[in-house]
């Protein structure tokens, strides 16, 4: 009820003991910030751990129990190099083509600079008051925000199963412009998507490298086993779409759908696009290749 979705701003005031407190002060006086919500709070805590200071936090949206035996007990040191590869590949690439397990394709336009953003985990102190004081645990991703702009190249059709029904986003300019297929979530989320903007947005485009991670629905630890993109709040991660662009605070939505090994649409294959036309496979049947 504090938010009422993923990634909606914080509200003003907070309970310390017995006490109601302004949120901000809670968060600027503190030095380790572990947050186990309902709905994610990555996006309001991010610019708090970027800030000088010493505030590192550990954003933990939907963790389980069982992520101690899984996605929390990976080789972070491993997640770490696999991420700086993949950081520099993504810093080279000017697109990405994904082909699904469904046979859909979609074609992402990365942005030409200052676009890989790392999620290794290693919340060492000396990475409070960086853009790495806050890590999404259990971690392991390399992500960016594809182009956002009007003249986005950014196309394609990205499917999502929902029970036995697949839904499947119509995306032209990095928006997703229609919504189609079968079954009762159809019509739901295209009302939705017509009645807020700041849905339409494709906000991320990002691989998951934790090897320990398991798909099992909760998108805290199955983004972090393969490729995944996100549709709504991007301004967290650098990009253009933030609060304002929502017709209200409780519609903000940042929203990761996932295509891992074991999900129910997986990643077929996954080229990076170089500057010369040349390509590198990433991902074949839903393994990393490097």
């Amino acid at each position: 009820a504090a938010t009422g979705g993923n990634n909606a701003d914080l509200p003003e005031m907070c309970r310390k003991g017995d006490q109601e407190v302004p949120t901000a002060e809670i968060i600027k006086t503190s030095t380790i910030l572990i947050a186990m919500p309902q709905f994610s709070a990555t996006a309001p805590l991010f610019p708090h751990a970027k800030a000088p200071g010493k505030l590192r936090v550990g954003s933990m949206p939907g963790v389980a129990k069982f992520m101690e035996e899984s996605g929390l007990s990976a080789d972070y040191t491993k997640i770490g190099e696999k991420c700086k590869k993949l950081e520099a590949i993504f810093n080279q690439a000017i697109a990405a083509e994904v082909e699904f397990s469904t046979g859909h394709l979609c074609y992402f336009d990365l942005p030409l600079e200052n676009k890989a953003l790392v999620d290794d985990g290693l919340l060492h102190p000396e990475r409070a008051g960086t853009p790495d004081g806050l890590s999404n645990l259990p971690a392991g991703e390399v992500f960016c925000v594809p182009n956002e702009n009007p003249d986005s190249r950014t196309h394609g059709e990205l499917p999502q199963r929902f029970g036995d029904d697949t839904v499947v986003y119509v995306v032209r300019n990095n928006r997703i412009v229609d919504v189609k297929g079968d079954g009762p979530e159809v019509e739901i989320l295209r009302e939705k998507f017509i009645a807020d903007q700041g849905w339409q947005n494709i906000a991320e485009f990002a691989i998951g490298v934790n090897d320990k991670a398991r798909v099992t629905g909760i998108v805290l630890e199955d983004e972090k086993a393969g490729f995944h993109w996100a549709y709504g709040r991007s301004d967290h991660f650098g990009g253009q779409c933030g609060v304002d662009k929502f017709n209200s605070p409780s519609n903000v939505i940042h929203q990761d759908v996932v295509y891992a090994k074991e999900s129910p649409i997986s990643c077929k294959k996954l080229d990076i696009i170089y500057p010369d036309d040349t390509r590198q496979t990433l991902i074949i049947d839903g393994t990393l290749q490097v």
